[in-house]
Formats: C-alpha cells, structure tokens, sequence
C-alpha cells in the first residue's frame, strides 16, 4: 500500500533494538535454523538444503532506542522501517475503534538479532508476536529472505500485512482468544493453524479499512490498496503456507503444519478483506477450514 505522502507518522512509539553481547549460533538464511529443525521432527524430511550460512547471535539485548526519524508518509514510502513504524499507526488505530479497551503492543524493529522471553528473533525466525511481552518483533531484512528463498518479492503491501497478521496474535491475546483454544498440537484442523488463519483473516480486514485510518490532522494514513498491491499481499500469503514451504523438500505433510496450507492463508485473507474482522471465526469452522 502507499502512504499519502503528507500522512503524519511520527510518534508511533516503535523502537529499535539489536544484539548485545554474548554471541550464539543462529541461522541466517531461509526459514531459519530453528524452523528447519522443527520441520525436520514433525516430517523426518531433510530440509537441511533451505538454510543458509550460519551467524552470530545474541544472549543479551542490545541498546533500544525509539525511532523518531519516521515522520511523514513519505519516509514511509522510502523506507521500509518507517513502513512498518507508520502501519503500526494505521493498525493502531483501526483495533482502537474495533475493540473496547484496545492497548497498543510494543513494536520493537530488529536490528541483526535481540534475545526475547520467547526466543531469538532475527531474520532467521521470521516476525513474531510474544504475548507474554505483548510485543511484535520484526526484521525488516526478513523481506529479503523470502524473496531468496521463494522468488517472490515482498512489495509494501505484502510486507504490511506481515506486520498485521502479527498484529492479528495481539488481538488474539487482549481478548482472550489464546485463552479459550490453547495450543493442542500440529495438524490441519489444530488450534494453531485456526489462530494462525484468524491473524491472517485481521490482516485482510485491516487492509479493508486502512485508508479510513487518519493521523491526528484528519489525513489518511494510506492510500486504498490497488489490485496488484493486493495480488502481491496474496502471494506473500501463500509463499509462507505451510505445504508450500515443505513442497521444497519434496514431501508433504499436513499433520505437521502450524500455519495452514497456501490456499488457506490466501482464503482467510480474502475473506477479511471482503468482510469484516468479526467474520474471522476459524474456530467454529470444521473440516471445511
């Protein structure tokens, strides 16, 4: 999507944090050492071919600072860490007017790799929700990754749903959701591809209502997305559909999956981009999820 270039963006409260002392192994590449090692169990495929070199990582956070150089729309559309600083705002504002007592997660823009109560997050692990921190963390070179390893090119509005999928787990979490249908394993019909799906389903009705959001002087933050930007969204879905990813090893499985087919993820988009977020009840779906 593309900011109105005079949108006011700044104040987000986004910060950035990157690694302290104390280095680890973690992957760099692909999907990410510690996904391939659980794609590995749950399959018994050799998925060993998607990793990358192997870097440095962190047991220690690093300094954290606020960005505050994202200031307009324009930044946004320049940069991809004022993108996401500026979204952030956008999807701030719609879940404020959608859910009683809506309180903003932290945004933290990873910067190499930082420590979290939930585990390492880098470019490697891909953006993640922690709920006990209610903080999304995000590598903005993760977008690079999933150009390398699938060939497709995560344009803006792709990269904002990431964000609001993430977003989506915040959701999940304030009011209860996690709660009622706590994890119960991997599968097709686990609880863990019905959230996952859901995030994905908010994240297409935020699109919906992104250019409804305004800054504090009554200007939209975005513009209505176009049908390309959405083509672009959709195929970033399906690129992180479970059987998609494992299809690279030649073997499927779905009593594996944690996040739902390419099909699913690109389904529950739609059907928030058509409808509304209330509409998002994968929980209540049977085997027709």
């Amino acid at each position: 999507m593309t900011f109105n270039s005079n949108a006011d963006v700044s104040g987000s409260g986004a910060k950035r944090r990157g690694p302290g002392g104390g280095a680890i192994a973690g992957g760099v590449g692909g999907l990410g050492a510690i996904a391939v090692i659980l794609l590995q169990i749950f399959t018994g495929a050799d998925f060993s071919s998607l990793l990358g070199g192997l870097g440095g990582g962190s047991t220690q956070a690093g300094p954290e600072t606020e960005i505050t150089e994202c200031q307009t729309g324009a930044d946004a559309n320049a940069r991809v860490d004022c993108r996401l600083a500026g979204g952030s705002k956008s999807i701030n504002t719609y879940w404020a007017s959608e859910v009683q007592d809506y309180r903003e997660p932290q945004l933290i823009i990873v910067d190499g790799s930082t420590p979290t109560s939930c585990g390492t997050a880098s470019n490697a692990t891909g953006p993640f929700y922690c709920p006990p921190e209610e903080t999304v963390y995000i590598d903005p070179t993760f977008f690079d990754v999933l150009e390398q390893q699938f060939g497709d090119e995560a344009g803006p509005l792709a990269q904002l749903y990431v964000l609001a999928h993430e977003y989506g787990h915040h959701i999940q979490q304030i009011t209860g959701i996690f709660d009622r249908y706590p994890s119960n394993g991997t599968g097709p019909y686990s609880n863990g591809v019905r959230s996952e799906l859901q995030a994905d389903c908010f994240a297409g009705a935020w699109v919906a209502g992104a250019a409804q959001q305004k800054d504090e002087n009554g200007v939209p933050y975005l513009q209505p997305p176009t049908d390309a930007q959405i083509d672009d969204a959709l195929a970033a879905a399906a690129a992180v559909g479970d059987d998609h990813i494992q299809a690279q090893s030649g073997r499927v499985n779905p009593e594996s999956w944690t996040h739902g087919s390419s099909e699913q993820r690109k389904r529950w988009f739609t059907e928030g981009l058509q409808g509304t977020w209330r509409a998002c009840d994968t929980f209540s779906v049977g085997k027709d999820l």
